[in-house]
């Protein structure tokens, strides 16, 4: 049990620095990562921004991603999840062009005007609060990849095993301080996870 994200986030610097993984940039996913990659960041002394993506879900139930894209149209698809659902034609094409505009618009309020750090050939970790299905997870992994980073480590406080089995194939390094057997949820391995503001999560970037 973690006491808040702050808390989190500073055992996950722990761990990070025990095992001597080099970083040149700490990527934060918003909101709730940002107050994890906070103290990552400053452990490992180097400079923090933000790779947004933002969830495509079910027609059914918005909280069961189909799928999950990035500002810049870099998508991850559930593909067991959507071959099992009667999606309507043009269902998926059309939420991730909405939910696409939606990221770039939450990369472009966040960034304030500031220019993207460069990713080519560079260690980039990107850091969450944590994952169930990982569908942002996932597509922020694609996301930096497609900008050329030399190596992604995903790092996170806590997540499904199940999840964590698959994206191990999709990074260099992933890092899960907690993967309990009897995970349902995220924010039932923390004291407090109440919700962070945007301005909140700005406040917390170089």
């Amino acid at each position: 049990m973690f006491t808040d994200r702050t808390d989190a986030g500073e055992g996950l610097a722990g761990e990070l620095r025990r095992l001597d993984i080099e970083a040149d940039i700490v990527l934060g996913i918003p909101r709730g990562g940002l107050p994890v990659a906070r103290p990552v960041a400053d452990a490992l002394d180097v400079p923090l921004d933000v790779v947004v993506a933002s969830k495509v879900g079910a027609p059914s139930n918005p909280e069961l991603a189909v799928a999950a894209v990035a500002d810049d149209g870099t998508a991850w698809h559930n593909e067991s999840l959507i071959g099992s659902l009667d999606l309507a034609t043009g269902y998926l094409e059309d939420e991730t062009a909405h939910e696409q505009r939606a990221a770039r618009q939450k990369r472009e309020r966040y960034r304030e005007g500031r220019p993207p750090l460069d990713l080519a050939g560079k260690q980039v970790y990107i850091v969450d609060d944590g994952f169930a299905t990982g569908a942002t997870m996932f597509a922020c992994v694609e996301r930096v990849r497609a900008d050329g980073a030399a190596s992604v480590v995903a790092a996170v406080p806590v997540g499904s095993p199940r999840t964590a089995d698959e994206l191990e194939r999709q990074v260099d390094h992933l890092v899960v301080l907690e993967r309990p057997r009897s995970f349902r949820a995220v924010g039932q391995f923390f004291r407090d996870f109440s919700q962070v503001t945007d301005e909140e999560a700005m406040a917390l970037l170089d």
